[in-house]
């Protein structure tokens, strides 16, 4: 289970987020969904964790942007 404050790291990169980067897991939505830190004050990426893994889901018309994947550390 995800908690707020866990540490996650970049498997799989995009524009958005740097592959090895660590990130910070912030406010827990529910058991699926939580949001990740990405720098100071409130801005976050809502993150989902199910049977595939952990990801921030880009639904580009164009699918021009990859999802990114991490790992709880």
């Amino acid at each position: 289970m995800i908690k707020s404050g866990d540490q996650l790291k970049c498997t799989s990169g995009n524009d958005f987020f740097s592959e090895g980067s660590i990130y910070t897991v912030g406010n827990i939505i529910n058991e699926k969904f939580f949001q990740i830190n990405i720098g100071l004050g409130d801005e976050h990426w809502y993150a989902t964790k199910d049977s595939e893994g952990i990801y921030v889901r880009f639904d580009l018309e164009n699918h021009l942007v990859n999802d990114a994947w991490f790992a709880l550390l």
